[in-house]
């Protein structure tokens, strides 16, 4: 490749997809690991979620949603969604074999595996992803002498997605399904907890609040951040002369009202429905 089709390449956005807003965490550590990058987002709200339905059609969808990105011109693709990172990464890497493809899984997975000094970790995430162990699977690559355990907590979506992110009620809930998870572990204590879903980090400070003293958290949004910038500088993929004030577009299958609104609780930022782009897969 030549320099100038390199420097071109460099120039293009970073695309990201996810079933629906809960990708906006992680399209929110990547803004604030890569500030002078420019970014593609789109939610596939018409279609979520992803985790009930079958690998095949969660691998279809990704395609589809993905081709929508390539076809605007991008240098990375970003897979905000555990279930897709789960079952689609390997078709997508080889349906665009020249575009680097990162997921939210992998990146979580080496993060806690690292930090997990008796190889203990506790995972939190959707049914569906639990049930697929993609996380388990990851981990035990990397420390097959880890104790994992895991729990699914559905309620954590529907609380982020009503902005409930913080106060004694939501605390409650935290405690709820942790309070049996910690008691999987001798002591009661993992290493760290995976925030195995997009939408949990929303509600960190919460979780934290129930969370025996010196358990880690790992949020895969900022893990996966970490990976996508060590990728690009690794491919020699940064935008050049990048340094902040890069742009954002988004794009939603469905009612960009409603990704508007409740796009803003993950995104952490003001987002206007005249911003999203409605497009038919």
């Amino acid at each position: 490749m030549s320099s100038d089709s390199s420097a071109s390449t460099a120039s293009l956005p970073i695309g990201v997809f996810d079933s629906g807003v809960g990708g906006l965490t992680v399209l929110r550590a990547l803004k604030n690991a890569l500030p002078g990058e420019d970014f593609l987002y789109l939610g596939d709200t018409a279609r979520l979620p992803y985790g009930t339905k079958s690998g095949a059609t969660v691998a279809r969808y990704a395609l589809q949603t993905t081709k929508v990105l390539v076809d605007q011109g991008v240098k990375l693709l970003v897979i905000a969604c555990n279930t897709a990172s789960a079952v689609a990464l390997p078709g997508l890497a080889q349906a665009y074999p020249h575009i680097p493809v990162v997921g939210v899984i992998e990146p979580g997975a080496r993060a806690c595996a690292a930090q997990a000094p008796h190889g203990r970790i506790a995972v939190i995430a959707t049914r569906g992803t639990v049930r697929g162990a993609a996380y388990q699977t990851a981990i035990l690559r990397l420390r097959p002498e880890a104790t994992i355990a895991t729990r699914p907590a559905q309620v954590f979506v529907a609380l982020a997605e009503e902005g409930w992110t913080e106060g004694p009620e939501v605390e409650a809930v935290a405690a709820r399904y942790l309070t049996p998870l910690m008691a999987e572990f001798p002591g009661g204590k993992p290493d760290c907890l995976v925030l195995g879903c997009t939408h949990f980090p929303v509600l960190a400070q919460a979780i934290r609040k129930t969370l025996p003293e010196g358990v880690c958290l790992v949020d895969s949004a900022e893990t996966t951040a970490e990976s996508v910038a060590a990728e690009l500088t690794e491919r020699g993929l940064r935008k050049p002369g990048a340094r902040a004030g890069g742009s954002v577009r988004f794009f939603a299958t469905d009612d960009p009202q409603r990704f508007a609104k409740v796009g803003e609780i993950f995104l952490g930022e003001p987002l206007a429905p005249e911003d999203v782009t409605l497009v038919d897969l």
